[in-house]
């Protein structure tokens, strides 16, 4: 888990998208205002604030906070009138053991997804227009719907099962690290590298005009009748089967034209990447056996 946490880190905010990001380490200790707090970008110009913590320390010119004792050992943060909570969002939030938090947290991050904003004591923080919240769970026989709120999982768009002997090949290239499956056979395969690549002085590989041009893409594809009607034949289909504990809700259905609106944007994107290109490159890694 710890692994995959730090390749989620490094493709989003290191090496590939160069997002904003915030990883949080879920307990059913979990309250309210240390999400909250934790999914907030820190602020530059508070130099003493530590967004880990549910109550801010005194900082430079005057931005101080009072805290205030209540009964049962607990405490508050009262944060003077002056002072203006303007802190943003981060783009991406990673959640680690997400099933392991509490039902009220869980139904605040479905708020934060369906309203795209979020409260705190002294205002309210808009998400940004690029948002992603990946929760990470260890797999269970009963699947996700056992875990999640059943509202939330309805709103999830889309679940993956990374099986670990197919390694971390992200953070294998840019650490050298090697699973102990990985490690095995690299001494006969040499990962390919990426086909895309950095622009001069550019420190990111995909930028945010990258994704403004997937996202204008995606918005301008139009389905004709035979696709529209083989799309809604595999909802049917899989609304009568059951093995789909359940069924489909409405929202999974527009996750899965939605779905379709993005690969028909890729595909327009890679348009030019032949198959005897990809094939070509990755030939292009493999060494001859000794």
């Amino acid at each position: 888990m710890d692994a995959l946490v730090r390749c989620c880190q490094h493709v989003i905010a290191e090496n590939i998208f160069g997002l904003s990001h915030a990883t949080l380490d879920c307990s059913p200790s979990m309250t309210v205002e240390g999400f909250s707090n934790a999914v907030l970008a820190p602020d530059a110009e508070r130099q003493g604030y530590d967004r880990l913590s549910p109550f801010a320390v005194s900082g430079e010119g005057g931005r101080s906070v009072d805290r205030l004792s209540f009964g049962g050992g607990r405490s508050s943060s009262r944060v003077r009138a002056s002072v203006l909570d303007d802190r943003k969002v981060v783009n991406v939030v990673i959640a680690k053991n997400f099933d392991q938090a509490p039902d009220h947290i869980q139904l605040l991050t479905l708020d934060l997804i369906r309203t795209k904003r979020i409260y705190t004591r002294t205002s309210f923080h808009s998400v940004p227009m690029a948002f992603l919240f990946i929760p990470l769970i260890e797999s269970k026989p009963q699947g996700l719907a056992s875990s999640l709120n059943l509202h939330l999982n309805d709103h999830i768009f889309m679940s993956y099962y990374h099986d670990p002997q197919n390694g971390l090949m992200n953070l294998e290239e840019s650490s050298g690290w090697l699973s102990d499956d990985q490690g095995s056979i690299s001494s006969v395969i040499r990962k390919p590298s990426l086909v895309l690549s950095k622009e001069p002085n550019e420190p990111y590989l995909i930028r945010e005009e990258h994704i403004n041009a997937l996202r204008e893409l995606s918005d301008n594809v139009t389905f004709s009748a035979e696709i529209s009607s083989y799309l809604q034949d595999i909802i049917i289909a899989l609304r009568m089967n059951r093995g789909v504990a359940g069924g489909l809700t409405p929202i999974s259905t527009r996750h899965f034209q939605l779905l379709a609106r993005t690969l028909k944007a890729v595909d327009l994107v890679l348009a030019d990447a032949s198959p005897e290109s990809i094939i070509e490159q990755v030939l292009e890694g493999v060494e001859a056996p000794l």
